[in-house]
């Protein structure tokens, strides 16, 4: 008794009456029940405990023997096969729901057998709504044909032909209300879905086209004036100019051709390819040494993770910038670049040692706005400050 009290309680008192498209209904997972649903499910308890009342206080009485131990068996089997027939659980098999359906016929048979008076007319009525909310159309078809007919001729052996027909009358309709209510939820679900693809579609298409934009525009200029940095490279070379002209001039080719490649990732993440991440630091930090010939070291500490899409486009995209600053800057001595994966955040630390630069005097930038808002946005932190021989740029974005 205390389990199926557990039970009546949880099946009346959860807000979780989740759809599908195979089941659809009100409401999905985590939306607020409507008040009508809500509304719906008060008159379920109330028809609930009125079966039960009036089943208790109509004879034939249950009890513990003769006609009353019959009224009793079919009063908890039913009360059982109602729990048990959850309407607003999905998970339920179909199988298990016709184990329930033929409990709930057995018993309503029962009790329209021997106590015609009662409110054994009110159990089609849920095997209506529940079959036709659950179960495919002709498998509750079917439930519901058998509920009636059982009960019809029960009721009509016992001389209550008009409570079978007012039974059938009523219950009928509901099932057909709402066969089309779910109808209409697994098309306006359909409709959504359609809807969010069609948007998707529109995205990756404005993508495409920003993609080819920039490709045509960006990545062709910065070609262009990498080809024209190495002919005038090579041409220094040639006349034999000053060292210094011809190693600006190397330091130049090689920004234009990071820019190059920068360009091009730039162009593959508009079309939707992978996004660059954490494990793309040490080569950065590699090219950024080649280029301007300053000792970087990476240090990756912790056990590195799968992190989502923006969180590892903010990672590289803060180191990034840190050393772009260091480079154009600063005029440090080493550059020491940290990955710290902890149990609760992933923190970066990229810090320069030496001469402090324009940028760590100035304290601002529009890079530095910008590495802080993105990682505002991921409700994480970013601190820029200078130390006592250098500059240190500090993200932490939580696990």
């Amino acid at each position: 008794m205390i389990w199926l009290g557990q039970r009546v309680w949880r099946f009346f008192s959860s807000s979780n009456w989740s759809a599908t498209p195979e089941n659809a209904v009100w409401t999905r997972p985590g939306q607020r029940v409507p008040p009508e649903v809500a509304f719906l499910r008060m008159i379920g308890l109330g028809y609930f405990v009125l079966i039960i009342v009036s089943t208790v206080t109509t004879r034939t009485h249950p009890a513990l023997q003769g006609r009353g131990l019959a009224v009793t068996l079919a009063l908890i089997v039913l009360v059982v096969s109602i729990v048990l027939n959850n309407p607003r659980s999905t998970a339920k098999s179909t199988s298990t729901r016709l184990l329930a359906f033929a409990l709930t016929t057995i018993a309503s048979a029962v009790l329209a057998a021997v106590q015609p008076n009662g409110l054994w007319e009110a159990t089609p009525y849920f095997v209506a709504v529940v079959a036709a909310l659950r179960l495919d159309r002709k498998i509750a078809l079917g439930v519901l044909g058998v509920n009636l007919v059982v009960l019809g001729t029960v009721a009509g052996l016992s001389s209550h032909w008009g409570d079978a027909v007012g039974t059938l009358i009523g219950a009928v309709p509901w099932f057909l209300v709402i066969r089309a209510v779910r109808r209409m939820r697994e098309q306006t679900i359909a409709l959504e879905a359609s809807q969010a693809a069609e948007a998707r579609a529109a995205a990756a298409a404005e993508r495409g086209r920003l993609a080819r934009e920039m490709h045509d525009v960006l990545a062709h200029s910065l070609s262009a004036l990498a080809l024209q940095l190495e002919s005038t490279r090579l041409l220094a070379h040639d006349r034999g100019v000053d060292p210094e002209v011809a190693r600006a001039i190397d330091q130049a080719h090689g920004l234009a051709a990071s820019g190059l490649e920068e360009a091009r990732r730039a162009i593959s993440t508009a079309r939707g390819d992978a996004l660059p991440g954490p494990e793309r630091i040490r080569s950065l930090a590699e090219a950024v040494a080649e280029q301007s010939g300053l000792p970087v070291t990476v240090d990756v500490r912790g056990e590195p993770r799968e992190l989502p899409a923006d969180a590892r486009l903010a990672l590289y995209r803060t180191a990034q910038e840190a050393l772009t600053n260091v480079r154009r800057h600063a005029t440090p001595d080493k550059v020491a670049v940290r990955l710290d994966y902890q149990p609760d955040s992933v923190a970066l630390v990229v810090e320069d040692h030496g001469e402090i630069g324009p940028l760590a005097l100035g304290g601002a930038g529009y890079g530095l706005t910008g590495m802080r808002e993105r990682a505002e946005l991921l409700g994480g932190t970013l601190v820029a400050e200078p130390t006592e021989d250098g500059f240190r740029v500090q993200l932490v974005l939580p696990a």
